[in-house]
């Protein structure tokens, strides 16, 4: 059946140029499956043909985010355009980070009546909030590190977490204003540049180890994949650098290892009330302890991005991914 598919895209948050990196990809996938598809930036509009040549040609995402006042200054634009969605049976959601991930444009489409992809409100905020999150994820059973949240003195850090922490903002994603840190004297300047993307701030234990990623589709839990980036930690120029980390799909683990690490991935999916499709992080111990990281709800679609990867390893194509995601808003819908 043939759908008319608007992909909203781009956006105002600190992952601006990675959600317009996996939205072109997104509407190209859907026009080869048959389609009709508009692109459409939330901050400029309707993307003519020009504008998608441009996006296709590659070069989308930089090393680094977006500058954040520029951000800033789009959120006018960004208004309007919402106002003006044109007409389609379903939404597919590109956006990542800020307004796009975090319930808020979720609840405004509820009000539409307009199928979208991916969870509801509730759990969009849930999801991005990684303070709420990690509560409910210990209240369902699934492990996750110790954290504070700032502010919080270097004798408290070093009191209850140790030395090294993770510094990161509450509600931001693809590592944006994250830090590691070794000393007392480090923690402050890192707790001020989360700041700057974020109103609330976590210090959270790090947890050396291996780092796992786990993809919900539906009821289908996909291979599990393992994350080996260039630098420590799997940060925003890993992500969208090619060549800057190995990613493995399936990870080189036991099969009580995958069925442990599927079944915590579904049980985090299901706390946080997560609908359609997610990506649920792990890291996994020496000791094989693993813990949960987050849970993205609109995960990374560009070319390096693991949801795609860990389709591609179940035998699922990446406009077929993307064809089943927009038949899971269909069918939520429908139940409805």
């Amino acid at each position: 059946m043939t759908l008319k598919i608007a992909v909203l895209m781009g956006g105002t948050s600190a992952e601006r140029d990675v959600s317009l990196a996996s939205g072109i990809r997104i509407t190209e996938a859907l026009r080869a499956r048959g389609h009709e598809v508009v692109a459409v930036d939330t901050v400029s509009g309707l993307l003519t043909a020009a504008d998608e040549q441009r996006l296709l040609a590659g070069g989308v995402v930089k090393t680094i985010p977006p500058d954040t006042k520029a951000l800033v200054r789009m959120n006018t634009a960004m208004q309007g355009t919402l106002r003006a969605l044109p007409t389609a049976d379903v939404l597919f959601l590109a956006l990542h980070g800020g307004q796009g991930e975090d319930g808020t444009l979720q609840a405004l489409l509820d009000l539409t009546g307009v199928p979208y992809t991916g969870s509801g409100h509730l759990a969009s905020a849930l999801a991005m909030d990684k303070d709420l999150s990690k509560h409910l994820f210990r209240a369902a059973g699934v492990p996750t590190a110790d954290w504070l949240m700032a502010p919080a003195t270097p004798e408290q850090v070093e009191a209850t977490l140790g030395f090294p922490v993770i510094v990161k903002p509450s509600k931001q994603g693809s590592t944006v204003g994250l830090s590691i840190v070794r000393t007392r004297a480090e923690l402050q300047p890192a707790i001020d540049e989360a700041f700057v993307h974020d109103d609330e701030v976590m210090i959270e234990q790090f947890i050396a180890g291996r780092e796992l990623t786990v993809g919900v589709l539906g009821d289908e839990t996909l291979p599990v994949g393992e994350i080996i980036p260039k630098h420590e930690i799997y940060d925003y120029e890993c992500k969208y650098t090619p060549g800057m980390a190995v990613e493995e799909f399936p990870a080189r683990l036991t099969d009580d290892e995958t069925k442990t690490v599927q079944n915590l991935a579904r049980k985090a999916f299901d706390a946080l009330k997560l609908r359609g499709y997610a990506r649920i992080d792990f890291r996994m111990s020496p000791d094989g302890t693993f813990y949960c990281l987050e849970a993205n709800t609109l995960p990374g679609m560009t070319q390096t991005s693991l949801i795609p990867q860990a389709a591609a390893a179940a035998g699922i194509s990446f406009p077929e991914l993307c064809d089943r995601i927009v038949q899971l808003a269909l069918d939520r819908r429908g139940g409805e």
